[in-house]
């Protein structure tokens, strides 16, 4: 039976070259039950089949910022390019709507697939702003809204996290690792696994979601945990104290013994200076140990006795008796505790370590910071001061604890070529009507200046050429631009039936390269943490006279007695 019910998908797939949704709960039931209601009542009146467009985009940046990255688009179009009910889940969709639907609704649904559907959209990744259309979905109304919870769905998180994980690198500086460590307090397996793809995406190196690392070739870090280090309780546990040198030359029978004498060695050397007395050696056998097991990595955890007192100074000695068969330790990890105070107490404990016995970039070792950071407290160790190499963020990263979702929304603004619009007592509600082209300016410095939308049959705009860009509903706020260069946003990455060229979905890698050199791109007023200048979106002169043309002609006229 499941064979034969995934029949079509797997035929669809096979077609389309697209394989299917990342997640096998991506399917056409994932909507909002008002969806299917409307999709009926559309069919009932005749009215399923008229050429809608629908525009989805956001109408605030989070997170007291000035612009978003867009995300999810890759997971959009695997949705759209495998779009078929089976026949399990019409038998649902009518046990779940009234028993008066007549039958040839769902006969309908069972040939209803995408191939009448197009759609546009930025290139996933991009850096972008308020108002201006994320995608623009065409095609017969009843369809296209029954995509629309499920594109809904798998932008707004996307994109919140993408944005999350770009501020965060913003804030740490290009050089610093950025660590994504969310798994265990995401929102669910799905919230992990998105949270980790699109923090990767933002600007984050790796994570220490194994899972995510496999669906998406993200590379993956990690060490060991308190726990590992607490469940000694003697050197005498570890049974196998033999290493082979890293060139394989020589092999030291009794690396614990070496660790020992290493010990001794710094010890008797930091004593004169009163840093440190008794390490503990339950913590000392726990490293130890990893090191045995991962001569290549070693990066340990340090703090879970004293960080100063014992953790440094044990992980030191198993370093350094590393470092004589050969191999270079990865690190040291701090988990609690001042952490602009401790990495520079062990960066100078690191230092004198080369100093004293003469080991090369020994004063270099990398140091990782851990302990419920965010972008507050990245930027509170940056004005503090602070020797930290790379940064692992988890909570704050993937919840999006600074704001809870985007607010993406879905709107008509186009049906059988007639414009439509959504009127507001709220500017910032209404919609910018009609089937639009979209393009970003730049200036002689090489910056983005603004973000335009034209009509559709408009000319684009011309390098060198004045245009007035406008704001959609404030008279007031106008400019002439003389753009530099000019760049159109939306492509099309699914053309339906039509004999149309289809941008390609690039690798997770390639998307995160081009986000990362566009928000290199933004001036910089832009992108700061604190008091952000606005970026500017605007209209052409011809679309923002329609605009309000349309309005009048909608809003209802008053009348006072």
């Amino acid at each position: 039976m499941e064979a034969k019910a995934n029949g079509p998908k797997q035929e669809e797939r096979r077609r389309t070259g697209i394989a299917g949704p990342t997640n096998p709960l991506v399917t056409p039931l994932l909507s909002d039950l008002y969806q299917f209601t409307m999709a009926y009542a559309y069919w009932k009146a005749g009215k399923h089949n008229e050429r809608a467009v629908f525009d989805l985009y956001f109408r605030k940046n989070p997170f007291g910022g000035e612009y978003t990255v867009f995300a999810g688009l890759e997971e959009c179009i695997r949705l759209i390019a495998n779009f078929k009910f089976t026949a399990e889940e019409i038998a649902f969709i009518k046990t779940s709507l009234p028993k008066t639907c007549k039958d040839g609704f769902y006969n309908y649904l069972r040939g209803v697939d995408c191939s009448d559907v197009e759609v546009y959209a930025v290139s996933e990744g991009s850096v972008v702003f308020p108002k201006v259309p994320l995608l623009r979905v065409e095609g017969p109304i009843a369809i296209v809204q029954l995509l629309e919870t499920s594109l809904l769905n798998l932008i707004n998180y996307a994109s919140l996290v993408a944005t999350n994980a770009a501020r965060h690198r913003f804030v740490a500086g290009k050089s610093k690792l950025l660590l994504e460590f969310g798994l265990r307090r995401a929102q669910g397996p799905d919230g992990g696994i998105g949270a980790s793809k699109y923090s990767y995406l933002g600007g984050f190196d790796a994570t220490s979601n194994v899972e995510a690392g496999r669906l998406f070739g993200i590379p993956l870090r990690g060490t060991h945990s308190h726990a590992f280090v607490s469940s000694f309780t003697s050197p005498d546990e570890i049974m196998d104290k033999s290493l082979q040198s890293r060139d394989g030359s020589s092999t030291c029978e009794d690396f614990v013994s070496l660790v020992q004498t290493w010990l001794s060695k710094i010890k008797w050397s930091h004593l004169l200076h009163g840093i440190f007395g008794e390490t503990n050696q339950t913590e000392l056998a726990a490293f130890t140990s990893y090191a045995l097991a991962f001569p290549n990595n070693f990066l340990a955890l340090v703090d879970t006795y004293d960080v100063m007192r014992s953790g440094i100074p044990n992980f030191c000695a198993v370093a350094l008796a590393l470092d004589d068969l050969g191999y270079k330790a990865a690190g040291i990890r701090l988990d609690s505790g001042d952490l602009a105070y401790l990495s520079c107490e062990t960066r100078k404990f690191f230092r004198s370590i080369e100093k004293e016995f003469g080991v090369q970039d020994f004063g270099k070792m990398n140091i990782t910071a851990s302990n419920d950071l965010n972008e507050e407290t990245v930027d509170a160790l940056n004005k503090q001061g602070h020797e930290v190499d790379a940064f692992g963020i988890g909570t704050y990263l993937v919840t999006c604890y600074a704001q809870a979702a985007l607010g993406c929304v879905f709107k008509l603004v186009e049906i059988n070529n007639q414009p439509r619009i959504k009127l507001s007592e709220d500017f910032s509600k209404v919609s910018i009507p009609c089937k639009k082209r979209c393009y970003r300016l730049y200036g002689k410095e090489g910056y983005p200046l603004v973000d335009i939308m034209t009509g559709g049959n408009e000319p684009p705009p011309k390098v060198a050429e004045r245009i007035l860009c406008r704001h959609p509903f404030n008279e007031s706020k106008r400019a002439y631009v003389v753009p530099q260069h000019v760049e159109e946003l939306m492509k099309c990455f699914w053309p339906g039936s039509a004999d149309k060229a289809r941008e390609e979905l690039p690798p997770l890698k390639e998307i995160r390269d081009c986000c990362i050199k566009q928000l290199e791109q933004m001036r910089p007023d832009h992108m700061r943490r604190l008091n952000p200048t606005p970026y500017k979106v605007s209209v052409s002169a011809k679309l923002y006279d329609f605009i309000h043309f349309l309005w009048l002609n909608e809003a209802p006229v008053g009348e006072l007695e």
